[in-house]
């Protein structure tokens, strides 16, 4: 619903409001999607099928993109299709059996219940604790990377076809965030090792970074696309398995998973603001990108510390 009343928007505030609906929607259905992972799920396939989560939601910004670029159409019918497909393509997640807790084991929710149960001590359990500050850093520093390629391409390259160029981009990154996240999941699994995984794939972002920061030319980030998409999508798709692995209270894994994903959605949505700020502050995207491979480099020192899990 937020989606279609999206399309017929004309003011900031108003997308601003049904935006914030929309993502409302998104992080509840994600929410439900990773505790089902963990409830249903042997641990030995738990890359692969967080990848089948992950690979998606980039060939769905493909997609995206190439409607918004090369099919003419208005804003309310693109939304609407989208809100369409999005009701059609989670109806196969209805049909799937699902354990109903009984009446008498359920705890009433209070509110001061949901807001103690936030909080879970890092030193009663530190490898939780380790995975969240983990994935709040690689996060913070893939957004960093990302957010602004536009704005790097225009001010930073002086690029005369940056739109162009942002597709291409986009397109390079994307393509391999769904082979890693799929491949790297699987190999993950068979492995029975995550964080190795989750160390490689944040510095190989890490990396990526810092070619930006100090490589400035449009077919180095080309390159730095590919790498950061190779790190990321294998970050999604590993770190997810991961983060099912260490989950304080089996009884309350959807509530953990949810902290978790917010570790995700919060620096994704933080991010741009933060990085314009730098921007600025810095008179140019040295300080950006380079902050960008710090907080990589911050999150596999991060997971290194998890010791539960392998």
């Amino acid at each position: 619903m937020s989606l279609v009343v999206l399309g017929l928007q004309t003011t900031m505030v108003g997308i601003g409001v049904f935006w914030s609906l929309a993502l409302t929607g998104f992080c509840v259905l994600t929410a439900a999607l990773t505790a089902t992972i963990s409830d249903q799920v042997p641990v030995g396939q738990r890359g692969y099928v967080s990848g089948w989560i992950s690979a998606p939601q980039a060939i769905g910004i493909i997609l995206g993109v190439s409607l918004v670029t090369y099919v003419f159409v208005g804003a309310l019918v693109g939304y609407t299709a989208m809100a369409v497909l999005l009701v059609l393509l989670v109806l196969p997640f209805l049909f799937l059996p699902d354990a109903v807790l009984p009446p008498h084991l359920r705890e009433r929710m209070t509110f001061r219940g949901v807001i103690e149960g936030l909080w879970i001590s890092p030193r009663e359990h530190p490898d939780f604790g380790w995975t969240l500050l983990s994935r709040v850093l690689v996060n913070f520093g893939n957004a960093f990377g990302t957010s602004l390629l536009l704005y790097f391409l225009e001010f930073g390259l002086h690029d005369e076809h940056a739109d162009d160029d942002l597709l291409v981009l986009i397109l390079i990154y994307m393509v391999f965030v769904i082979i890693a996240s799929l491949a790297l999941g699987r190999l993950s699994d068979r492995l029975g090792r995550r964080k190795a995984f989750v160390f490689v794939s944040s510095a190989l972002q890490g990396v990526a970074a810092l070619l930006l920061a100090f490589v400035p030319e449009l077919s180095v980030a080309m390159v730095a696309a590919g790498l950061l998409g190779l790190g990321y999508g294998c970050f999604l798709s590993v770190d997810q398995a991961l983060a099912t692995q260490v989950l304080p209270d089996p009884e309350n894994r959807g509530k953990d998973l949810g902290i978790m994903n917010i570790a995700t959605a919060v620096p994704q949505a933080m991010a741009p603001l933060f990085g314009a700020a730098i921007v600025a502050a810095l008179g140019g995207f040295v300080g950006l990108f380079v902050l960008s491979g710090v907080f990589a480099f911050a999150g596999a020192l991060a997971v290194a510390r998890v010791k539960a899990v392998r």
